[in-house]
Order: C-alpha cells, then structure tokens, then sequence
C-alpha cells in the first residue's frame, strides 16, 4: 500500500485584497491488487464499479443556491492556486465550492461556499445579506440532479488569519453541514481591509433529494 499526506493551503479572499488561510491535512491511500496466475492467463482488467447502499443518491458537484432571502446565487467548482489561495469567482455574484470539500449528497462533512462580499466595480454581492442572517432561516442547493435544504444554526465572526483554528468550517469530516463564508468588517485599509470573516453554519434539514424542476 501507498499513501501520503497532502496539505492543503486554502485562503478565502476578501474582495479588496485581504484573505484568510488555513491548512487541511488528509491521509489519501492508494492499494494494488494482483491476480493469480501470469498477465497472460489473467485476460484484460475489467474496471471495478464501487459498490453504493440502494437507494443512496450519487453526491454531484453543487451548482446554485437560493439565500434566505431568495437570491438565487451560481456556484461554480474552485480549487487552490499556487499561492494556496482559493480561487473565489471575480464576479461577486458567483459563490465558489471548494472541491476539497464535501458534494451534494455525501453523508458527512462540510461543503464550503465562498463569495466575495462586495467590490468597488460591482457593488455590493449577494453575501452581504448573509451579514444579517437568523437561525432558522433556510438555504437551499442544488446539483443537476439533487436538491437539499439546509437551516442556518448559527452565524459566527473569525477573525482573519485564525481558520486554521476552526477545522469544523472546511473539514470533510463530521456532521453533515453546509458552510458559507465572506468577508466582515470592520474595514480598515491599512491593516489589509476587512478585519473579519462570517461564517455561517447550516445543517440539512431533510434529506437529499431528486430536483423537481430542470
């Protein structure tokens, strides 16, 4: 067997420039598994299907959701660039997945959403109302296929360049949960911008489930 520990670097950016960084390391093995007999007499490999439990939905990459307050918000897939940040969407109104996290549809972990909270060419983003967030209060995404809704259980400011203190917020380990972060003041152009990032904290509050609609 073979395996390694990959870290991660990832770093949410804040639309003027300041980010956040926190680390993430998981064990990934690989194993090799050898037939009896010689390559002749063993015929070509016959690709192994994982097995799935019935009726468990595949998870998919997430692709919009609805905020609390109706806005329907694009996610598209992000991964980390070589400074380690996380590659957020420019245009303030698309929320980035981080691919390290968890699907629509995994029984466990986080799925990260980040968006910027505002610019100065576009305004203000789509986020900026999750800076007034209630717990209670329902998110909804969806894939091509899936669709879950998630309660808000709580909203949290973490100052920036602390995450690596808060696995919970990125790990695709643990409970279920959906994660949305953005930048929080106060903004303070000499010390790098905004000083603070919200975090938001939802759980599903019913299961995956197959859209209804295209």
């Amino acid at each position: 067997m073979a395996g390694g520990a990959v870290a991660v670097l990832v770093a949410v950016l804040c639309a003027t420039g300041g980010w956040s960084a926190w680390s993430r390391t998981d064990s990934h093995h690989t194993q090799d598994r050898s037939a009896g007999g010689t390559a002749s007499e063993a015929g070509p490999a016959t690709p192994v299907v994982p097995a799935r439990r019935a009726g468990a939905p595949r998870s998919e990459v997430p692709k919009r959701s609805i905020l609390p307050n109706g806005t329907v918000v694009p996610i598209r897939p992000v991964d980390t660039a070589g400074d380690g940040s996380l590659a957020v969407p420019e245009d303030i109104r698309v929320a980035g997945w981080w691919r390290g996290g968890a699907r629509l549809g995994d029984p466990f972990g986080s799925t990260l959403l980040a968006a910027h909270v505002d610019s100065f060419t576009q305004g203000l983003g789509p986020y900026a109302s999750l800076l007034s967030v209630r717990p209670g209060q329902h998110i909804t995404v969806s894939s091509t296929h899936l669709t879950q809704d998630f309660a808000v259980v709580s909203l949290a400011l973490v100052p920036r360049g602390t995450l690596a203190r808060h696995p919970r917020i990125f790990s695709a380990r643990g409970p279920r949960r959906l994660t949305l972060v953005t930048c929080a003041g106060p903004y303070l152009p000499a010390h790098g911008g905004y000083q603070n990032l919200v975090v938001i904290t939802a759980r599903p509050v019913d299961a995956v489930g197959g859209r209804s609609t295209p």
